[in-house]
């Protein structure tokens, strides 16, 4: 792409940012803790669903120092409804890290923000761009969405290495927070607009169904814990009866809740850890 097509696409997304920003409570902010609750809570969860959940959690939990200090059944309550109860787990035990390894401050660098639990290269880009401004590309769902619908409105299987190439040429260094906040609001729109453009990326997979899954049974299992203990019998049976599973998948998913530490047991008697 020439010099001309980038300076173009950059004034389609400034344009469109203008006049439909997107207002966001961890748009508000630059405490790097508050922006990876938003960016933990936004993995697998639309935007809107998560601003409740958002300032609920940091109602309770504004500090790192908050969060490491509790357990896990503390925590769940403000977690439950989200989904993927990993991703509240992760949170802590990166709140506890970053107690112990950094005076309870997030780093802003981006390679040891991928040392904490739960963090890969998107989150650890996406909290250094979004608190520290770093003049460094980062790609999600739909930022994606725009790269492919702009530059390769008829090409199959596109991959991440093609897109940042064209990411980094495009990025604004000097207003990287905003400029990807653009971006973001642009896919969210062309989401209304235009068939899926990931359906063209090299690795689209669709989300497989709730019901029936493996994660019917975990997020089941977290709720009927949640305030309560239970013996493995009656937690077997009223999952059964609740999900329709064997008794195999719920006994699979059990053990792999304890030995996650969502869960615990005590002669066979389970609460949440």
């Amino acid at each position: 792409m020439s010099k001309k097509d980038i300076e173009k696409f950059q004034k389609t997304i400034w344009d469109f940012y203008k006049h439909n920003k997107r207002n966001f409570p961890w748009r508000n902010t630059k405490n790097p803790y508050h922006i990876l609750v938003s960016e933990i809570m936004l993995q697998q969860t639309q935007a809107d669903r998560v601003v409740v959940f958002y300032q609920r959690w940091i109602k309770r939990f504004p500090t790192i120092a908050s969060l490491a200090g509790v357990k896990f059944s503390e925590i769940y309550p403000f977690w439950q409804g989200l989904g993927y109860n990993r991703r509240a787990l992760a949170l802590q035990k990166t709140a506890q890290k970053v107690i112990k390894e950094f005076k309870g401050t997030l780093p802003s660098d981006i390679l040891l923000l991928e040392e904490l639990p739960g963090i890969g290269p998107y989150t650890a880009r996406a909290v250094s761009i979004f608190s520290f401004n770093t003049p460094v590309t980062c790609i999600e769902t739909n930022i994606r969405r725009v790269f492919i619908h702009e530059f390769f409105p008829q090409k199959e299987d596109v991959n991440d290495k093609e897109i940042l190439i064209l990411a980094e040429r495009a990025l604004d260094k000097k207003n990287s927070k905003e400029w990807h906040y653009a971006l973001m609001d642009y896919g969210a729109y062309l989401k209304s607009q235009v068939p899926n453009p990931n359906r063209r990326h090299k690795n689209y997979t669709l989300q497989s169904k709730f019901e029936g899954s493996l994660r019917q049974i975990r997020g089941t299992t977290l709720r009927m814990l949640s305030g309560k203990s239970m013996d493995i019998k009656e937690l077997s049976k009223r999952l059964k009866k609740a999900t329709l599973q064997t008794p195999a998948r719920i006994e699979k998913v059990i053990l792999a809740l304890e030995k996650e530490g969502l869960i615990k047991s005590n002669k066979k008697i389970y609460s949440l850890n």
